[in-house]
Formats: structure tokens, C-alpha cells, sequence
């Protein structure tokens, strides 16, 4: 199937993420911060990223994914980012996802995903949708 990069820097939450996504017979790799997740799509080349937004910082996710964007061997990844911000800021990032400036994504979804939205984003996003 597809090659999927997770950067996050919860262990509980990537290894489920992991579990469910090897399930349907995908290939994860894992990064714990945004440094260590550029590297990572630049060695693996992944179909997909899983970007959390708090990492070492509290942009960390941001500036990733410029920076994803910005490169052209790797703006055509798309990149599913996941965070806890809406449930303790209020602020939904929603309708900004896909801002080629502010929040350049393909998708945005809260933690905690249930797996079947995982899923179903997943195979959206691989889908070219």
C-alpha cells in the first residue's frame, strides 16, 4: 500500500495510529519532532504525512509543513496535521487548512481520532481528495 510518515511526538498516539494504519497493510515510520520528520521525507519519501502541530514547540507542525510545501520534491505530499488545539484553545483550524501561507495541509482533524476516521482521511488524502 502506501508509505506513511507520522511525526508526533506522543508515543500513545502514534502507536496507535501505527496499529491501525499496518492494518490496512500500509508502511509507518515514525518521528518524534519536526527536525527528525524532515529528515524522515527526505529518506523515506513517504505517500502521506501525519503532522502533529505541538511538537518542541508549539508551531513546530506549522513550520513543518511549509517547509514540506515550499520544496518542490515534496510539496505534492499531502499532509494530514492532527492536534488538541481546538479542545483547549476553541479555535478550529478548519476553515483555514489549505491557506498556502498560514496553514498549508490537505486536511485537518482534532485529536483524538478514532480509528475510523483515521482511515477514512487516510485513504482520502491517498485517493488524491
Amino acid at each position: 500500500m502506501a508509505k506513511i510518515l507520522i511525526v508526533d511526538d506522543d508515543a500513545d498516539i502514534t502507536e496507535g495510529m501505527k496499529a491501525v494504519l499496518e492494518s490496512r497493510g500500509h508502511q509507518v515510520f515514525h518521528a518524534p519532532d519536526g527536525r527528525q520528520g524532515l529528515e524522515a521525507v527526505r529518506r523515506e519519501r513517504p505517500h502521506l504525512v501525519i503532522l502533529d502541530v505541538m511538537m518542541e514547540t508549539g508551531d513546530a507542525g506549522f513550520s513543518v509543513a511549509r517547509a514540506l510545501k515550499k520544496d518542490p520534491g515534496f510539496r505534492g505530499i499531502p499532509i494530514l496535521m492532527l492536534t488538541a488545539l481546538k479542545e483547549k484553545s476553541g479555535f478550529d483550524f478548519k476553515e483555514n487548512t489549505g491557506d498556502p501561507d498560514w496553514l498549508p495541509v490537505d486536511a485537518f482533524a482534532d485529536k483524538p481520532l478514532k480509528p475510523e476516521q483515521l482511515i477514512s482521511e487516510v485513504d482520502r488524502l491517498l485517493a488524491g481528495g
